[in-house]
């Protein structure tokens, strides 16, 4: 069997890596990868990132399954392209995609079909936009509506502040046109955490539940990035609130899936907030979490190719994912800067001495690895305790080095 994963990221490496575990996979083409994947089992580079030439080289090369890390290639309908060259594809369609490739779509979405989430309001003119803020509570919740780098939520603290982000979004037009639609939303206090599952549009089976940290410094301080590490399992998500996501917000996509007829089979991560007055949606994502899936996937007993082809035969009713027991910690290593300016090209000491390393703005040429992106790699390891999965992972991580190397040294303290 052989497998072609779209992507450059820590996610796709963590995903190659767990593809690598079934016995009928023979070989895993990475489009792009990084230098992590190059040098993992069974993998290759292929420096592809055009759709229409992915879809050649998956015929051409007679791939038995495709799957696809980032958002943007869903976004932009690669499903519908795959599927219309009859080449097997993980991922929803482009009308499942808008999910996450809209905000003012995704919400008013949770709000058809009755999906618990903050008060919002949606703009498309500027002037209305920065009279509504007048009468807010503080603070309150600026979203672009389409993609923007990880960067398109701003939480205001004040009317001024607020209104300098309108601006910023709608007429300076920092985002080249994602902010040109906004929503502004009522602020929620609570703890976050991160529900990746799977559906086949006819059942979801959610994941084992994730903790990420957003903030670039300890105590969740600072701006925020693409993720500075992540835990599994969620310590905040008791039976109580899984059984509230399930009632409250999961039961109601898929619902929503249905009804809109989406052609969904995919990942479809969950953001949610857990607050004093109960658990609420905070987004969709419609892929895989980065780095939550550093951490969720090496605790998945079941094996992964074997879930998502249960998801494609739209069989998932009859499927049980299992886990393995204990918890899982992953630590990401940044270049100094990050996630303002950094420098790259750094050689990277020590890998061979630590234990599960997940290559991400990692390059690798004549035998070595050096930086060549924010989000270097990331480092997991497990334990029977979130304890002992952490002192494990911090300890590994110690032992690799690069100029400028930076990370954050509070991954999976629980307050």
């Amino acid at each position: 069997m052989k497998v072609l994963i779209v992507g450059s990221g820590g996610r796709e490496h963590a995903i190659a890596w767990k593809v690598a575990q079934n016995p009928l996979v023979e070989k895993i083409y990475c489009a792009p990868g990084n230098g992590g994947t190059a040098v993992e089992e069974k993998c290759e580079n292929v420096h592809i990132k055009d759709i229409e030439e992915l879809a050649d080289f998956a015929e051409k090369n007679k791939i038995d399954l495709t799957i696809i890390g980032p958002e943007d290639f869903l976004i932009k309908g690669i499903v519908d392209k795959f599927k219309k060259r009859n080449l097997k594809i993980f991922g929803p369609s482009k009308d499942g995609a808008m999910l996450e490739g809209s905000k003012a779509y995704s919400k008013d979405f949770m709000k058809k079909y009755g999906i618990k989430t903050a008060a919002y309001e949606v703009f498309e003119d500027k002037d209305k936009a920065l009279d509504y803020i007048k009468s807010c509570e503080y603070p309150v919740v600026v979203k672009a509506d389409g993609l923007a780098a990880g960067k398109g939520v701003v939480i205001c603290e004040t009317c001024r502040e607020a209104e300098n982000t309108i601006i910023d979004f709608m007429v300076r037009d920092i985002f080249k046109g994602s902010g040109k639609r906004l929503v502004i939303e009522e602020f929620l206090e609570g703890v976050e955490a991160s529900i990746l599952s799977i559906t086949d549009g006819e059942t979801i089976i959610p994941f084992m539940s994730a903790k990420d940290h957003k903030q670039i410094y300890d105590g969740g301080n600072g701006p925020n990035t693409g993720g500075m590490g992540a835990i599994c399992p969620n310590p905040y998500c008791t039976e109580e609130i899984l059984s509230s996501f399930k009632k409250n917000i999961m039961e109601g996509t898929l619902r929503g899936i249905k009804s809109e007829g989406l052609n969904y089979i995919g990942i479809i991560f969950f953001g949610i907030m857990i607050t004093k007055k109960g658990v609420y949606l905070l987004e969709y994502n419609v892929r895989m979490g980065d780095p939550e899936t550093q951490a969720v996937l090496p605790l998945m007993a079941t094996d992964f190719v074997d879930l998502i082809q249960a998801a494609l035969d739209k069989k998932l009713s009859q499927y049980k994912v299992e886990w393995n027991n204990g918890a899982s910690c992953c630590v990401v290593a940044a270049s100094g800067g990050y996630p303002s300016k950094y420098d790259t090209g750094f050689a990277i000491k020590g890998l061979n001495h630590a234990s599960k390393v997940f290559g991400a703005g990692v390059k690798y040429e004549n035998d070595i690895f050096t930086t060549s992106g924010g989000r270097v790699l990331s480092v997991q390891s497990l334990g029977k305790n979130m304890e002992e999965a952490r002192k494990s992972a911090y300890d590994n991580l110690r032992d690799i080095d690069f100029q400028g190397i930076y990370y954050r040294k509070d991954i999976g303290i629980i307050e």
